[in-house]
């Protein structure tokens, strides 16, 4: 829901003190992208699947009940893990209404390519905010294997797709680094006739080829290739989601850029196409050091020791832009706190997010005194003092977030509209954060000085 359509009452607004440090352990909620695969893969696999780590924020939770809508039996244990009791692709029905995703642009596309793979018909529909997002980027790709799939005349969700069309494997070379497209494609593909193969142009996050494997699906994986065989079935198994690492990211800049600081994060997912925030700040000078590694299902887990000091501005390499692109607007953050310039380059994809995150972010670091200067695919962020003032998420989960991380080295209050949809990825963020020293509050409502409406 955006602040175009939402009431007051249902607006939350951040108030964030200046000044303080972030210290001691911190225990964030369970990886995003992985919560959405595990209940998709247990969902169409044989047998009675165990997720423990389950992210319950808003978008995991739709993607759950979208399964439940189809037919899909899932449960909670008396220790906090979601049983999925699966019967195979073959036992999904056709939801009785429209699926609503919310705010989730990876249930809607990944659901898209599943479904379309499967036969299943069903209309895909979201909130305001990802109603206007891209989603041609998968039908296309979908209807050259054969989908009947539609969307608004200007490429946007509802997304409606017929079915009993059966699919054929395809070579797709894919303009554009996005998982969410590689992985559409590829659960298509695992119900299609033939081989289907997806290349990209850089690296991107490769859950779902993991996460197939572990449910007993063959996925090569090469370079920038990754390839189906359609036809195989998946097999029930345990899935230990790790906490994630986008929602570390928060605490990872707070306490960087923050000297005093002192965090230890607490069983991190570390897969190495997720890491390029980590990389992009011990560029910039961050002290962060991983410890306790492990491995669980295929995914690399490691407790991160954040310790504050003054970060430096960089050129952030375009090959690390790809593994860190929903970091971003907690990097920007980073970089108006830094000595020096920074630019980041080739991360036009931040324009089609959850809202524009550039303009967004460059809105409301504008406000707050930085002199940035957005572009099409990045900006140019000039490190100095932050002031207080009253910014706008519009609406997105990450910039609010981010926002608020700023507040540490603000000499004035900062002020955050339009919260509400931080339960997307990171349910009671307030009580963790004001945990570990963060200086915020929440309050519903429009808080004073905060008059409602976004900046366009």
């Amino acid at each position: 829901m955006s602040n175009a359509d939402q009431r007051p009452e249902d607006t939350v607004t951040f108030t964030v003190e200046p000044g303080g440090t972030l210290n001691g352990p911190v225990f964030v909620p369970g990886d995003k992208s992985m919560s959405h695969r595990a209940i998709m893969f247990g969902s169409i696999a044989e047998g009675v699947t165990e997720v423990s780590g389950f992210l319950n924020g808003e978008d995991c939770l739709r993607t759950r009940a979208a399964f439940e809508a189809m037919g899909v039996r899932t449960e909670d244990s008396s220790d906090g893990d979601v049983i999925i009791h699966g019967q195979g692709s073959s036992a999904l029905t056709p939801a009785k209404a429209a699926i609503d995703l919310g705010n989730s642009g990876t249930g809607m596309r990944l659901l898209a390519g599943l479904l379309a793979g499967i036969g299943v018909p069903a209309t895909l529909t979201g909130d305001s905010s990802l109603s206007v997002r891209p989603m041609r980027r998968i039908t296309d790709p979908l209807s050259a294997m054969g989908a009947k799939i539609a969307t608004e005349p200007g490429g946007t969700p509802p997304i409606q797709i017929a079915g009993g069309h059966a699919l054929t494997g395809m070579d797709y070379v894919c303009p554009m680094a996005s998982a969410q497209v590689k992985s559409a494609v590829l659960l298509a593909g695992l119900h299609a006739k033939g081989t289907t193969r997806v290349t990209e142009p850089g690296v991107t996050r490769d859950h779902t080829e993991r996460m197939l494997n572990g449910f007993g699906v063959e996925v090569v994986s090469k370079d920038l290739v990754a390839s189906i065989e359609g036809g195989q079935t998946l097999k029930a198994t345990k899935v230990d989601v790790p906490a994630d690492i986008s929602s570390s990211a928060f605490f990872l800049v707070g306490a960087a850029m923050t000297p005093g600081s002192n965090v230890v994060l607490k069983n991190v997912g570390v897969n190495p196409t997720r890491t390029g925030v980590i990389d992009i700040l011990r560029l910039m000078g961050a002290s962060i050091e991983l410890e306790n590694p492990r491995e669980s299902g295929g995914e690399p887990i490691a407790d991160l020791v954040v310790k504050g000091s003054q970060l430096q501005g960089i050129s952030v390499p375009e090959s690390l832009v790809s593994l860190a692109i929903d970091e971003f607007p907690a990097l920007f953050v980073a970089a108006a706190c830094a000595t020096g310039t920074t630019v980041v380059t080739g991360a036009e994809e931040l324009r089609v997010k959850e809202t524009d995150r550039i303009a967004v972010m460059a809105d409301g670091l504008k406000i707050l005194g930085v002199d940035i200067t957005p572009t099409e695919d990045g900006a140019k962020i000039v490190g100095g003092t932050l002031q207080g003032g009253v910014v706008d998420s519009v609406g997105d989960h990450r910039t609010a977030m981010a926002f608020s991380m700023a507040a540490l080295r603000a000499e004035g209050t900062i002020t955050i509209k339009d919260c509400a949809n931080v339960n997307t990825s990171f349910p009671d963020y307030v009580g963790i954060a004001s945990k570990a020293g963060l200086k915020v509050s929440a309050a519903r409502g429009v808080a004073p000085g905060a008059t409602q409406g976004a900046a366009q």
